[in-house]
């Protein structure tokens, strides 16, 4: 029997990710990225970040290849393309489709001063009950950089793209993009629920330069006979799925619904919610966007909260603190031995930049209550663990004040979601079930695309091969212990904060 493979590509600022899934079984069949070593990303001044788009193409080339030779799928055999991508960057192309600068990518900073500008002119009522957000350092700002800056090459534009568009006109040669995608550049208005022709208005911008809209699930274009013939596709392959990052590990982790929820904690950490109503926090301290399911007539929409001192913090103590040669585990093993709240000791984890939940300032990270006599490196290692869990949930109250009824967190088995201690903490101090689960961003566009195609008739059958790993509930039994700690942790917030 021939086998019926979707493919899901996950182009990101470190590498392009290309995962075979089998749409019968649900179970992906190989996986590859490249480079093997991270993308470079160029810096030509202070807080700039810029990558060549062309790179992302020859990276999905490479990676696609590798998967194909892995499993001997043929063309015929991919059913369906889905792609998730790195948000907030901005692709600029001509008529003849050719890119007239690097794409300036979600970590490039120099936008700020217009978002802020077009946030103080237009008011923030306007702004914030029409976008859910302050125009920010996202894609609308970058492309205004852009226009004051290089007003020769803006004036040659003919589309402004987001990364995953990119790729796929590159695959279809046709220019389109997602009211998702389109929310996270500040270009939908959620009221009038059209492209915020206000915005474009105020930057200057003709309406010609927004791409065609077309549903995140859906026959969004085919594979062209020049991609084809480069890739070792069939003609006519449909792409039928694609969305931002955030977003697309949410769908990976079967995500849909109000009151769900999924996150990471890498480096920095995400807490990215469902909400089923318009709503927005009046200080941007989180982040809304359309969800993949969000369309004109059903309201779902993405809550993103991310916090820049997360894992980076955990891989800062065993290096700096914990003693030289030891594991995570180790650590874990370490911070069994010291209870919870470690005995007084607090560790606020902002010291990875300004944080958004703290309305940008740059606390830095802060040790509390350290008496010599007592506490020692477990004490430590603990503190800093529920410290970066107290940031969660800190910022998952905003969420909660804009209406988000917190039940389940659904996260990928991985970085700080392998330490029991993490998860133990957040469960009890957040009171929601804790799911993990195997999976990852190109398997989950990869199930997009059976969405999008018509081989899955909905999120839970797409999903139904989706295994728990394990389940964690809130430990009642020291609830009162975990509350007593982050109610510590908070009054010690407040006096970093206040200074």
């Amino acid at each position: 029997m021939t086998k019926r493979y979707l493919l899901g590509l996950d182009v990101g600022s470190s590498s392009v990710k290309a995962s075979l899934v089998d749409a019968d079984t649900g179970v992906c069949a190989a996986s590859a990225f490249f480079p093997e070593k991270e993308a470079p990303i160029m810096a030509v001044k202070a807080g700039w970040a810029e990558q060549d788009p062309e790179s992302w193409w020859e990276y999905t080339k490479l990676s696609l290849r590798k998967v194909m030779n892995d499993t001997g799928a043929k063309g015929e055999d991919i059913k369906a393309i889905g792609i998730s991508y790195q948000m907030h960057g901005l692709v600029c192309i001509d008529k003849l489709q050719q890119v007239l600068r690097p794409a300036i990518i979600w970590c490039d900073s120099r936008a700020v001063p217009y978002g802020e500008k077009a946030f103080k002119d237009l008011g923030s009522e306007q702004c914030l009950s029409h976008l859910l957000n302050s125009p920010g350092n996202f894609t609308a700002a970058k492309l205004a950089w852009v226009k004051e800056n290089e007003p020769e090459l803006f004036d040659k534009i003919d589309k402004f793209m987001l990364p995953g568009d990119y790729i796929a006109m590159r695959l279809s040669g046709v220019t389109n993009t997602t009211i998702s995608g389109l929310s996270e550049g500040m270009l939908w208005d959620f009221k009038q629920k059209q492209p915020a022709k206000f915005l474009l208005d105020y930057y200057g911008f003709d309406e010609g330069m927004v791409p065609d809209i077309v549903p995140t699930f859906s026959i969004q274009s085919e594979v062209c006979a020049q991609a084809a013939d480069k890739l070792g596709l069939k003609e006519g392959t449909p792409i039928s799925y694609r969305a931002g990052d955030q977003p697309n590990n949410a769908l990976s982790l079967n995500v849909f619904n109000p009151g769900e929820i999924a996150s990471t904690a890498g480096t920095s950490g995400v807490v990215y919610g469902v909400l089923g109503n318009i709503n927005y926090d009046p200080k941007s301290r989180v982040n809304t966007f359309a969800h993949v399911n969000y369309t004109k007539d059903l309201d779902r929409l993405g809550v993103l909260l991310c916090i820049n001192g997360t894992g980076i913090l955990n891989a800062w103590v065993r290096r700096t603190i914990a003693p030289e040669g030891i594991s995570y585990a180790d650590m874990n093993t370490l911070t069994d031995q010291v209870p919870i709240g470690s005995e007084g000791v607090s560790i606020i984890p902002f010291g990875n930049g300004a944080e958004r939940v703290l309305e940008n300032q740059e606390t830095g990270c802060s040790i509390h209550g350290v008496n010599f006599n007592k506490h020692g490196k477990a004490h430590l290692m603990r503190a800093a663990q529920e410290g970066i869990v107290f940031s969660f949930c800190y910022g998952m109250e905003i969420m909660q004040e804009m209406g988000m009824d917190l039940k389940t967190i659904k996260a990928g088995k991985a970085n700080m979601f392998l330490s029991p201690l993490f998860r133990n903490t957040l469960a009890s101090v957040s009171g929601a079930t804790i799911e993990l689960s195997e999976t990852d961003g190109s398997v989950g566009a990869a199930k997009g695309a059976g969405i999008g195609c018509g081989i899955y008739k909905d999120n839970n059958e797409a999903f139904a091969s989706l295994k728990k790993l394990a389940v964690i509930e809130p430990d009642q039994e020291h609830l009162q212990q975990y509350l007593d700690a982050y109610a510590q942790w908070k009054e010690r917030l407040a006096t970093v904060v206040a200074k």
